[in-house]
């Protein structure tokens, strides 16, 4: 018996809750953090207001309706996140002032389609500032900042995205882009290749008028080729997810740090003696096995590739079949940028509480449709987390339905997307202003000399001092002393 002293302290006791409310204050604590959190810590994402931004009629501050976000008058929290992405972004900011004057976008009139974050909203700024016009939608359903996105329709920018879109919705989004009255796109800049794919399918006289495609992802260029191949590209194409500064940059490094970020604010995992599988041992794989191996995770890789499998079994790691060793994980990572590499049969296999997820581009990797069956109950226990229960009792946590991991639920270093939102800027201005025949119908690599013009301008943020090639170097080496400096052919 806990005996008081008086009644003061007795009421001080009963303000503490009971077992009953204990659970349900932590339940609410939870909800509410993974909520202000979760998908780049949208303010927007607990709101009360259900109703379809479809159904609502909103005006900005210049009298246009030309877009549909959740809420514009979340516009002020969302220029605070574009000024403080700015800040991480001084190399994009610096090629903004620099060409400003020349308006080397002048003309220019893209429609994009990829991940609606602060930094993206600072690429968006910048092709205006550089003279283009602008369209844009989103490439993932969960990973706008409803604020940003608000921020940028109250400027005057048609933006067409919200955080938590259906299907329907995505796609009507990317139409209301592209198909408006008076204004015809010229560029397309692209993520996932689902813009494109509208547009070459909807619009075939407006895909025959564009004068070029910048496409970042692995998945969105396996599209271009595809196309290339057939002979049904008739616009030339940059692939800048090949590039040097995007591989190295936002695949290998960002995801070394994002992983983590997204499993623990979904999860609270402690990665100590997990076992995990990454299916997959390209760059992004690569970046997710280094952050897991330093945190005490045991780590085993799938791959197709003999090189990217040497490679593994140099950096540690062992190299399986996902069917070999499904029963032991705690945890099953996707990033291949392929399909069904999760089928329902390794879901079935799996132990109880396996934590499934996905950071590859498109949401193919794993057999989610497989689990919207009746005999599967499906229990949301937070923001982005799903539990899917087995008859038998047996539960598998999958994350944001299969879809990308870090910008669904969490952030990206806003540096990394510094350099490729740089990347992705350069391309559209080369493309653009292209003298005709330079660029055929066909995908090319960013060039060089562009790569490293891009690097050069991340390395004052490091106080990092270049050396200089003697005239008698460059010579010995056969090298111009400006650069490039590595051949094509080159593997960083």
């Amino acid at each position: 018996m806990i005996q008081f002293a008086n009644t003061e302290d007795k009421q001080e006791f009963s303000k503490y809750p009971t077992k009953a409310g204990r659970r349900s204050l932590s339940r609410s604590i939870s909800q509410s953090s993974t909520d202000s959190y979760s998908s780049a810590a949208s303010y927007t994402d607990s709101s009360d207001d259900e109703t379809s931004p479809r159904d609502k009629t909103q005006v900005n501050a210049h009298g246009s309706s030309d877009f549909c976000v959740k809420n514009v008058k979340q516009a002020e929290f969302g220029r605070r996140e574009i000024e403080i992405a700015e800040q991480d972004m001084s190399a994009l900011i610096s090629l903004r002032k620099r060409a400003q004057g020349e308006k080397p976008l002048a003309g220019a009139k893209i429609v994009g389609c990829t991940h609606i974050t602060a930094q993206t909203a600072v690429l968006i700024e910048t092709l205006v500032a550089l003279g283009a016009q602008c369209r844009w939608t989103a490439c993932n359903i969960y990973s706008t900042q409803n604020e940003v996105a608000a921020a940028l329709a109250e400027t005057g920018v048609p933006v067409f995205a919200w955080k938590g879109e259906s299907e329907d919705d995505f796609w009507w989004c990317i139409d209301r882009c592209v198909n408006t009255e008076g204004w015809q796109a010229n560029m397309v800049l692209d993520d996932g290749g689902d813009l494109t794919h509208w547009v070459y399918k909807k619009y075939p006289s407006v895909f025959k008028k564009i004068r070029g495609i910048v496409e970042e992802s692995v998945t969105g260029v396996h599209r271009l080729y595809q196309l290339s191949k057939a002979g049904k590209l008739c616009v030339p194409a940059m692939n800048v997810n090949d590039s040097v500064t995007k591989q190295k940059f936002d695949n290998l490094y960002c995801c070394r740090e994002s992983i983590l970020d997204g499993l623990k604010r979904t999860t609270d995992i402690m990665f100590g003696g997990k076992q995990v599988v990454v299916c997959g041992y390209g760059e992004v794989g690569k970046g997710c096995c280094m952050a897991l191996k330093a945190l005490g995770a045991i780590v085993c890789i799938t791959e197709i590739d003999p090189i990217c499998a040497l490679q593994a079994c140099m950096d540690g790691f062992r190299v399986v079949k996902l069917s070999e060793v499904i029963r032991q994980m705690d945890v099953v990572i996707t990033c291949t940028g392929n399909k069904n590499v999760v089928t329902r049969e390794h879901l079935d296999r799996m132990k109880n509480s396996c934590i499934v997820c996905n950071m590859g581009h498109s949401n193919t990797e794993i057999d989610v449709a497989s689990l919207r069956s009746p005999e599967l109950t499906w229990e949301r226990v937070r923001s982005q987390v799903d539990h899917i229960i087995w008859p038998d009792g047996k539960r598998v946590i999958l994350l944001a339905e299969g879809r990308l991991l870090n910008l669904s639920c969490s952030t990206v270093p806003t540096f990394v997307l510094s350099i490729t939102a740089t990347t992705q800027a350069l391309a559209l201005i080369e493309l653009f202003n292209a003298p005709e025949g330079r660029y055929k119908q066909d995908v090319y690599l960013l060039p060089k000399k562009m790569d490293e013009y891009v690097a050069s301008l991340h390395l004052p943020n490091f106080d990092a001092h270049l050396t200089e090639l003697t005239d008698e170097q460059a010579k010995y080496m056969g090298l111009n002393k400006n650069g490039p400096f590595k051949p094509n052919y080159y593997r960083y």
